[in-house]
């Protein structure tokens, strides 16, 4: 039938097609034009505003220190966590249901859950005070303490964002043969050769995606450093966000987020070109 009318195919993912174009390409397309243009020209005067930003250079460090340390650590504890789930017989599901409950919690709410164990009078300074450990409660989100306030975003980001990893490793892990790792112990490999040379690579699709997501989600995070920090703790979107809203400036804000956008895409590349995936492990 499709022979006959070669068109039919196109007819059908004509809708799709345009939902994308019409809430996704239109308003990138505007986004670019009004980061690249002034009074209608093409200008490069958002651009160096925003890098002449007091806060512009911060907010990249800070950036890219979060996800620095927030991504490895998150890839790691779901590898652990999914590994364990696989092990385990009953009661997997409620595992796996408890462990994706901050899946189910905006960032937020998140970084307000968050809040209220670290500030001042926060459960935190209320355990420790009251366990004699401290003679005072103890600032931890204030710009004197950067150290502090950086630790607790990248912890509430951990918590916030591990469990979407997680899943993605799980749905890895559960399409690996199980003969294969019978194998592996019939010829005496231990658990770790089974991991490091079975397990790891037959799970590098999930691993990119999942490595992806999370690099490009960590460079958009917002919410909870807003709710943790505010503007003691610089960031990209953060920084486009108070461009748009509090100096009502819409072209470097536009400007902010083009360049999280380059860095999203360039971050990808890096992933598609050092995890290279074979066509015939892919599902």
């Amino acid at each position: 039938m499709t022979n006959s009318r070669p068109w039919i195919p196109y007819l059908l993912i004509l809708p799709s097609v345009a939902f994308l174009a019409l809430l996704f390409v239109v308003p990138l397309v505007q986004t670019i034009w009004l980061a690249v243009s002034d009074n209608g020209a093409p200008s490069l005067a958002n651009a160096e505003r925003m890098v002449t930003d007091i806060n512009f250079t911060r907010s990249v460090k800070n950036t890219f220190l979060l996800t620095i340390a927030v991504v490895p650590v998150q890839i790691a504890l779901a590898l652990a966590m999914g590994t364990m789930v696989a092990k385990v017989g009953r009661g997997r599901e409620t595992i796996l249901w408890i462990w994706t409950i901050p899946l189910g919690i905006s960032d937020l709410a998140a970084g307000l859950v968050w809040l209220s164990i670290l500030q001042n009078t926060g459960y935190l300074n209320s355990l420790l005070f009251g366990l004699g450990i401290i003679s005072r409660q103890a600032s931890w989100l204030s710009y004197q303490t950067p150290v502090a306030l950086f630790l607790a975003i990248a912890v509430a980001e951990i918590w916030r964002g591990t469990a979407i990893v997680m899943i993605i490793i799980v749905a890895g892990l559960n399409q690996v043969p199980k003969e294969f790792k019978e194998a592996a112990e019939i010829f005496g490999a231990g658990p770790w050769t089974r991991f490091w040379r079975i397990t790891l690579p037959l799970i590098r699709p999930a691993l990119q995606s999942a490595l992806i997501l999370r690099t490009v989600l960590a460079f958009e995070v917002f919410a909870v450093v807003y709710a943790l920090g505010g503007r003691n703790f610089p960031v990209l979107v953060g920084e486009a966000y108070s461009w748009q809203n509090q100096n009502q400036n819409y072209s470097v804000a536009a400007a902010y987020a083009v360049l999280i956008m380059i860095i999203s895409l360039a971050a990808t590349l890096i992933y598609l070109k050092a995890l290279k995936v074979d066509p015939e492990r892919l599902p």
